[in-house]
């Protein structure tokens, strides 16, 4: 089977990382993600998103590349695990275009600053 290309993949993987929900956690890594819960789900993404970091200062694009989908990918079985899909993080990217940083962040923190900045 030819793997999808370009914004096909996120419906595609979307779908299949529904389906590994129902999988065997000794059989399937989603699964047994899903069978972590959010602590170990949380924890694959924030040690992805270490990584990402690790290899943006090795100056190494493909590295990138590679990390950064590993970091999408845990974040879209997160997403799955709280009844989301990836077309509600392009929703909100697409309500956000072509609005200031500075306003949407405003608008969502009542004006003020969050721990985030």
């Amino acid at each position: 089977m030819k793997p999808p290309s370009g914004q096909d993949i996120f419906a595609v993987l979307d779908r299949a990382l529904a389906e590994r929900s129902q999988a065997d956690a000794a059989k399937s890594y989603t699964a047994s993600l899903y069978a972590g819960g959010t602590e170990k789900i949380c924890a694959k993404i924030s040690e992805e998103a270490d990584e990402v970091v690790e290899a943006a200062a090795e100056n190494d694009d493909n590295h990138v590349v590679h990390e950064i989908a590993d970091l999408w990918f845990h974040c879209m079985v997160l997403l799955q695990s709280r009844g989301l899909n990836a077309q509600a993080v392009q929703d909100e990217l697409a309500r956000r275009f072509g609005v200031s940083g500075h306003d949407e962040k405003a608008a969502r923190h009542g004006g003020g600053e969050s721990r985030h900045d």
